[in-house]
């Protein structure tokens, strides 16, 4: 359904759509450098924030009107389509981008966000990840740092910006002890599990979505995650997915100190709101929050 080597030309021809059209709403941010035990986090700092807060006004007016919360997937933004990834998935411009080029990887038909992930899944961000090299992540419920209902994945290219490394939290995970198939890095205060990948390990983005998938699910187990029902979803956790690596942090809050943590946080970029929030950070330390809104190490 995805000719090869065609995404991110589509993601390009789609992105100069969807601003021509205002369909895409960028929102404004500047950025800081924020450095903790070697990792050198990236803060952005929303420079209109009220503009995301206009948005979440206009969903819950949406949700009071109709009673049920809106869902942007069913059906979504043509002006925001950019390919059919799979007869299950496809490919979505996400609307109010920090990142430039921030794709959702969107089953066609409802799931929950707090669903665990299925082969399906798997097989959808192999083939986005194919074609280019991105950091994919899930944030598995609200806890965990999701903003919609509806099931999704999200990919940002890489680096995350031009002047930092391509993913900050790298350098510590160069320092991951492995005892068995899972590695755990010795500068991360919080209860995770990480996997990683050969160069070219994968000879077809099926081969890799077979084997990472049993890799996630051998992470749930081991993190104390059950693997998940309709009725019984795992409790919330982030996962990161690149060529190289896999990792899985489960999670305890939203929020610390009012700074809201997604999966990005883990993988060492964090977003604020206001001048105070960035002075919270800077008195905690990075690392520190995202011990307060995981579970802590052992």
């Amino acid at each position: 359904m995805l000719p090869h080597d065609t995404l991110w030309s589509r993601t390009i021809e789609q992105t100069r759509h969807a601003l021509n059209c205002g369909a895409l709403q960028p929102l404004p941010t500047k950025s800081e450098i924020v450095e903790q035990d070697g990792i050198h986090f990236l803060v952005r700092i929303l420079t209109q924030p009220d503009l995301k807060q206009r948005a979440k006004k206009r969903q819950e007016a949406e949700k009071v009107a109709s009673g049920n919360a809106p869902n942007p997937f069913l059906p979504y933004e043509q002006d925001l389509f950019v390919s059919d990834l799979s007869p299950t998935h496809l490919c979505l411009l996400n609307k109010y981008n920090i990142v430039d080029h921030h794709l959702l990887i969107v089953p066609r038909a409802y799931e929950a966000q707090e669903s665990a992930l299925t082969r399906r899944d798997f097989a959808a961000l192999w083939d986005c990840l194919a074609e280019f090299e991105g950091l994919v992540f899930y944030n598995s419920g609200k806890t965990a740092g999701a903003s919609q209902h509806h099931k999704h994945l999200q990919l940002i290219p890489l680096p995350f910006a031009p002047t930092t490394p391509s993913i900050p939290i790298a350098t510590a995970l160069a320092q991951a002890h492995f005892p068995g198939p899972l590695g755990t890095v010795p500068n991360l205060p919080f209860k995770h599990a990480l996997v990683r990948f050969a160069p070219n390990h994968f000879r077809t983005p099926l081969e890799a979505a077979r084997t990472t998938f049993k890799c996630y699910e051998l992470m749930l187990k081991a993190m104390s995650l059950h693997s998940g029902t309709a009725g019984n979803p795992p409790a919330p956790y982030n996962l990161l997915v690149t060529r190289s690596w896999m990792l899985l942090v489960p999670r305890s809050k939203e929020a610390f100190a009012s700074i809201q943590v997604n999966a990005l946080g883990f993988a060492g970029a964090l977003l604020v709101r206001t001048p105070q929030q960035i002075q919270t950070l800077k008195d905690h330390g990075p690392l520190n929050l995202l011990k307060q809104v995981a579970v802590p190490a052992n």
